[in-house]
């Protein structure tokens, strides 16, 4: 005789498989959205690390990986995070060379918030002993970064003689 399985605080029977729900809580989307800059009176750098992208080869069909790093400096507006996560999403099934993924990432954030500065950086996994780094940047007409500050360099402290 099987045993039934048990919800672990409720001590209620659970089925083998747990029933997908009516309506997922996110889904992918193109639709970037956006919020005013809380700081727009200076440059300050905003940074999305994405570890885990995913498209696949518009030839083969094969599953491309990608760690992208989206670096910008916001003018009047700033991409919300979880729109960026589902926007990346969107790429899941879709087939595109390296240049065009990363080139449509750059394009498409300019596009809704037009930030001072963006660079996307895609480092393109292993295929067929070849890795691929992509790197795209544009900067708003006129914009000058700021001069670098460099602080001075001290050794660890760590409060012992």
């Amino acid at each position: 005789m099987a045993k039934k399985a048990l919800h672990r605080s409720t001590g209620t029977p659970t089925s083998a498989q747990r029933a997908a729900p009516a309506t997922p809580p996110s889904a992918p989307s193109k639709e970037l959205h956006v919020f005013p800059n809380p700081a727009p009176e200076r440059d300050y750098a905003i940074q999305f690390q994405i570890p885990e992208f995913t498209c696949h080869c518009p030839l083969t069909g094969q599953p491309d990986f990608a760690h992208i790093t989206i670096d910008m400096v916001a003018d009047k507006l700033c991409v919300e995070l979880k729109s960026l996560k589902m926007y990346m999403w969107s790429y899941r099934n879709e087939g595109a060379f390296h240049e065009k993924v990363t080139n449509d990432i750059l394009a498409d954030i300019a596009r809704v918030c037009d930030p001072r500065f963006i660079r996307v950086s895609a480092r393109w996994f292993v295929r067929g002993g070849i890795y691929t780094n992509v790197v795209a940047e544009q900067c708003k007409k006129g914009w000058k970064p700021q001069p670098r500050v460099e602080m001075p360099a001290h050794g660890a402290q760590n409060g012992l003689l």
